[in-house]
């Protein structure tokens, strides 16, 4: 029912970032929004964030990354993309909780990945699609999971994605420091044809010429609960859009919530 893998990623932004898509972070290395380009250092402590190291020599990248959301004390949940790919090639380890990209926080080791079986790569030709999986750490860390909602709000709602992904568009320049940025849930239409689906978010930024980018796949995408804490209802995907540029978005969001039986079940399996 699973496929586990203990190597991977890959990515899907813009057109022209092709090939390297394919291995870094995400065309994404970010999936379509980036260090967020135009993004803004984070504004308060995301104890859920993680970052998970990587590069594709192949490539020339020697110092990429993926973002990555705790949602339970020994498992993060990923972009497939982030994991799986030609020429990538993970560290073997992830860093939670921490705003910096390469200090701070708890570092564990990964002890597998679980991709979700139906995963096909766009390969900067169209929406990745089931572009979700999830890794399981060597030991339990003591930060505290997000809760995975019980629904995303419906198009028009205020949302926040976080990522340590590039800050410029077409170039390789991470954040040192986590980033984030306001967003929204944005219509399918908003989205080009066959992009946005049952289960795939179209995200709008809510910041002229800002969006997540390469190196920001796999990470959060938050709306708030009502008891006003953030919940987890996408991750960075790819680009909402062909042949566009990060700033330019939208954004494509893997909706977590379609894959809460999933995420159940695989977590129930590896206990």
């Amino acid at each position: 029912m699973f496929s586990l893998k203990s190597v991977g990623r890959r990515a899907a932004r813009t057109a022209v970032v092709g090939a390297l898509a394919a291995a870094t972070c995400a065309t994404l290395l970010a999936g379509g929004a980036g260090a967020i380009v135009n993004g803004t250092d984070s504004t308060e402590r995301y104890p859920f964030m993680a970052t998970i190291p990587e590069s594709a020599p192949k490539y020339g990248v020697y110092d990429g990354n993926c973002g990555a959301t705790l949602i339970d004390p020994r498992w993060v949940l990923t972009a497939a993309h982030c994991v799986t790919g030609d020429g990538l090639v993970l560290d073997g380890t992830v860093r939670i909780g921490s705003e910096a990209r390469k200090s701070g926080g708890t570092v564990r080791a990964i002890e597998r990945t679980v991709v979700h079986p139906g995963f096909v790569s766009g390969a900067g030709q169209g929406p990745n699609k089931n572009d979700i999986a999830l890794v399981r750490l060597d030991r339990p860390v003591t930060e505290k999971p997000i809760r995975i909602a019980e629904r995303a709000g419906r198009p028009g709602t205020p949302t926040r994605v976080l990522g340590f992904g590039t800050t410029v568009d077409g170039e390789l320049k991470f954040a040192e420091r986590l980033q984030e940025l306001e967003t929204r849930r944005g219509a399918a239409g908003e989205c080009a044809p066959g992009y946005a689906a049952r289960t795939r978010l179209c995200t709008i930024s809510r910041v002229p010429g800002a969006m997540a980018c390469r190196g920001d796949s796999g990470g959060p995408q938050l709306q708030k609960g009502r008891n006003g804490r953030w919940e987890l209802i996408g991750a960075t995907s790819g680009p909402g859009a062909p042949g566009v540029a990060c700033s330019a978005g939208p954004g494509l969001y893997t909706d977590v919530l379609a894959y809460a039986d999933w995420i159940r079940k695989t977590l129930g399996h590896h206990r």
